[in-house]
C-alpha cells in the first residue's frame, strides 16, 4: 500500500521530484464515484453461479448501497438464485444508465434480518411476496463487493452522440472514461 502525502493532489510535471499527488485518493475519488453510480441505478443484473456452473444472470432491484459499494437487495429465500448462491457465493452486479456503466464483484450471501427487511421495505416489494415481510421466504441478498470497473461517458446522450460524429469526421477512437476500484471491506 502506498503512503499518503497530505495536502491538495498537485503535480508539477516540470519538476517530477516535487508531485504531492496522492494514489491512495484518487483510489477513494473511484470508490466515492462507483457509489454515486450505483446509488443513481435503481435496477441490475446480478449473476451468479448456478448447477453446473453455468452462469444465470436475474433483473434486482438495488435497495440500499452502503458507502463501501455493498449492495442489499430482497430475494425470495426458496428461489433457484438464492440457491444457487449458497452453493457458490461469487456474484457480478452490473448496472447501466444513458450514460454509464458499472460492473461490480463480490461475494453474496442470503441473509434473514427482520429489523433490516423491516428498514428496506416498500410498496414496490409487496408485487413480489405478496404475503408481506414477515413470509419466511423474505430474504435480503447482500452482496460485499470486492471491486467494481465503471466506464462513463459524461454530458450524456447529446455528448457521446457529438463525440461519435467528432470520431466519423477525425478518424480519432471515441474515449470515454474507464476506471477500476478495489473497493474496502464494509462489514456490514
Amino acid at each position: 500500500m502506498s503512503d499518503s502525502v497530505s495536502g491538495p493532489a498537485v503535480h508539477d510535471s516540470s519538476d517530477p521530484s516535487t508531485s504531492t499527488h496522492d494514489p491512495a485518493a484518487d483510489s477513494d475519488a473511484t470508490v466515492e464515484k462507483v457509489v454515486e453510480m450505483l446509488r443513481d441505478s435503481r435496477f441490475s443484473m446480478v449473476t451468479s453461479i448456478g448447477g453446473q456452473g453455468a452462469l444465470m444472470a436475474r433483473p434486482m432491484t438495488i435497495q440500499r448501497v452502503e458507502d463501501c459499494g455493498d449492495l442489499w437487495f430482497f430475494i425470495n429465500r426458496s428461489h433457484d438464485q438464492a440457491q444457487a448462491v449458497a452453493a457458490d457465493s461469487r456474484v457480478n452486479v452490473a448496472v447501466s444508465s444513458d450514460s454509464s456503466w458499472v460492473s461490480v464483484a463480490g461475494d453474496a450471501q442470503v441473509v434473514r434480518d427482520q429489523a433490516r427487511i423491516d428498514d428496506l421495505w416498500n410498496p414496490f416489494v409487496d408485487a413480489w411476496f405478496p404475503n408481506g415481510k414477515d413470509d419466511p421466504d423474505v430474504g435480503l441478498l447482500l452482496v460485499r463487493s470486492d471491486s467494481a470497473e465503471y466506464w462513463d461517458s459524461p454530458g450524456g446522450r447529446v455528448a457521446s452522440l457529438i463525440s461519435f460524429v467528432k470520431t466519423k469526421a477525425t478518424g480519432q477512437p471515441y474515449e470515454g472514461g474507464n476506471e477500476s476500484a478495489e473497493l474496502p471491506d464494509g462489514s456490514v
